[in-house]
C-alpha cells in the first residue's frame, strides 16, 4: 500500500536568522563560538537586535533534512508548531513553497512567538547558535495526527524534543502511529549535551526504533565510553546505525553489515546544516532501498554541498550531483 509520505519529520520549527560576525564580535557579545546555545526572550531580542545585515531562512534540525529530501524528488511533511505572527507566516510559506507539507496551521493568538536562531558565522564558517525556543518548545501530542504519522513510510524524529515533557509525548505518539501503520521510525540523537540531559530514553529509543543518526561525540555521550565500544554496543542493540566524524569517515552499521565511507574535506563557507543534510543523502538512500555504503555515500555529498554556501539547505541539485558522483 501506498503511503501519502515517504519522510515525515518531526521538531523544532525555527526561523534561522544569520549574519556574519568575526570572533571579537563573538567575545563582546559573550557568545560561545562554534555551539548551539538556548537563550531566553529578552537575551534573543537583544541578539537579533545587534545583528547586522540579517538573512533569514526556515530553519531547525529536522525541518533542515526534509527540504533536503524535497529537492531530492520525495514526498514529505513537517509535524512543528510556529505562531501566526511575521516569522510564523514566513516559516509555513517557505516550508510549502520548498514541497514540504507544513500540516499544523499556524497557532491563533498564541502566548509565545515563533522560535528563532540568532546564527553568527565566523570567517571560518563556525556558526555559534542562540536559539530562542518560543512556541516550537509547546509541540505536542495534540499537534500528531494520525492521518500524518500514520501515512509516512519513513518518520525521522528530532532529539532536541526531548527537552521538554509535551515534546516528548508528542514524539512518543508519532512514532507508535507511524511503525503501527507498517512505517519504519529513526532519531538524530541531535547533540552531545542533549544526549547527556536524556541518556536512559535515548538508550531505550536506540532498542526500539530502525535508526538512529549521530555523530561520534554523541555515540560517545550515550554509552559513556570510547567510540570504537560505544558502536560495538549500538550495533547490537539498533537497527541502523550511523556515526559520521567530522572530516573522517562516516561508520554505518547494519547487522552483520558494514560500510566505512570516506569523506572528502573541504573548507567550509558556513558548517550550518552539514549533519542536517548528511541526514537527508543518508535518509533518501534508505527510503529508496540502496545499500548502506550507498546511503552513506549520499549523504556525504549532500553534506559537502550544503557547507560550500551559506545556509542549512541545499542549492544545486542534489540528483544531479548524485548522478555525477556515480550514485544514481
Amino acid at each position: 500500500m501506498t503511503k501519502t509520505y515517504q519522510v515525515v519529520g518531526i521538531g523544532n520549527a525555527v526561523v534561522d536568522v544569520l549574519t556574519q560576525a568575526d570572533d571579537s564580535f563573538l567575545d563582546l557579545m559573550g557568545i560561545q563560538k562554534g555551539i548551539m546555545q538556548l537563550v531566553e526572550r529578552k537575551r534573543g531580542e537583544m541578539l537579533y537586535a545587534a545583528m547586522r545585515e540579517r538573512t533569514q531562512a526556515p530553519g531547525g534540525s529536522v525541518a533542515n533534512t526534509l527540504a533536503g529530501l524535497g529537492n531530492l524528488g520525495l514526498k514529505t511533511a513537517f509535524i512543528g508548531r510556529v505562531r501566526d505572527d511575521a516569522l510564523g507566516q514566513f516559516y509555513a510559506q517557505q516550508m510549502q513553497a520548498g514541497g514540504t507539507a507544513f500540516v499544523n496551521a499556524p497557532v491563533a493568538g498564541g502566548e509565545l512567538p515563533t522560535s528563532r536562531s540568532m546564527i553568527f558565522v565566523s570567517p571560518d564558517g563556525e556558526r555559534s547558535m542562540n536559539t530562542y525556543l518560543g512556541i516550537s518548545a509547546e509541540l505536542g501530542p495534540e499537534d500528531v495526527s494520525d492521518d500524518v504519522a500514520g501515512e509516512a513510510e519513513i518518520l525521522f524524529l528530532e532529539g532536541y524534543l526531548y527537552d521538554k515533557p509535551k515534546g516528548k509525548e508528542a514524539f512518543t505518539s508519532a512514532a507508535r502511529k507511524c511503525r503501527a501503520a507498517g512505517g519504519k521510525a529513526g532519531i538524530a540523537l541531535s547533540d552531545p549535551f542533549c544526549v547527556n540531559r536524556h541518556r536512559d530514553d535515548f538508550r531505550r529509543l536506540v532498542r526500539e526504533l530502525d535508526f538512529v543518526i549521530g555523530n561520534e561525540h554523541e555515540w560517545e555521550a550515550l554509552y559513556e565510553t570510547d567510540l570504537s565500544a560505544a558502536l560495538e554496543q549500538a550495533a547490537r542493540e539498533a537497527g541502523t546505525v550511523v556515526c559520521t566524524r567530522s572530516g573522517h569517515d562516516v561508520v554505518l552499521v547494519r547487522g552483520e553489515e558494514e560500510a566505512i565511507v570516506p569523506v572528502t574535506r573541504i573548507v567550509p563557507v558556513d558548517a550550518t546544516g552539514a549533519g542536517d543534510q548528511f541526514a537527508a543523502g543518508f535518509l533518501y538512500g534508505y527510503a529508496t532501498g540502496q545499500s548502506l555504503e550507498t546511503s552513506g555515500r549520499m549523504g556525504c555529498v549532500a553534506a559537502a554541498e550544503v557547507i560550500s554556501h551559506f545556509g542549512a539547505r541545499p542549492d544545486a541539485d542534489l540528483k544531479t550531483l548524485f548522478r555525477q558522483h556515480g550514485l544514481i
